[in-house]
């Protein structure tokens, strides 16, 4: 019984550490999408002031589960040694292209 308990912790364990990659890895990712983004919410006209240790990132939408989704515009969490992408979303010929913000090594 002890052994059973300790293989499954084990395994248990293993498993919770691969979820927060499994999420990483899926937000970098190029997307092709056929439709153009709807208007922006509401348009910003100067971003607000910097905070030490933030980044900041502008509102826009995103592209999730075969729609576009508004996201809010936040602060970040800077991560000492490492640079943040901001998203993209262009057209590129008759097609958008999203790729969400992402730090340098993800």
């Amino acid at each position: 019984m002890n052994l059973r308990n300790t293989i499954g912790g084990t395994l248990l364990a293993l498993g919770a550490h691969a979820l927060p990659t499994l999420g990483n890895a899926a937000k970098d990712v190029d997307i092709e999408i056929s439709t153009a983004p709807p208007p922006p919410v509401k348009l910003e006209v100067a971003p607000p002031e910097p905070r030490v240790g933030y980044i900041y990132e502008r509102g826009h939408y995103a592209y999730n589960d075969g729609k576009y989704v508004w996201e809010e515009p936040r602060y970040i969490r800077e991560r000492e040694g490492h640079h943040w992408v901001p998203y993209e979303l262009e057209k590129r010929g008759e097609q958008w292209h999203y790729r969400a913000g992402h730090w340098d090594d993800e």
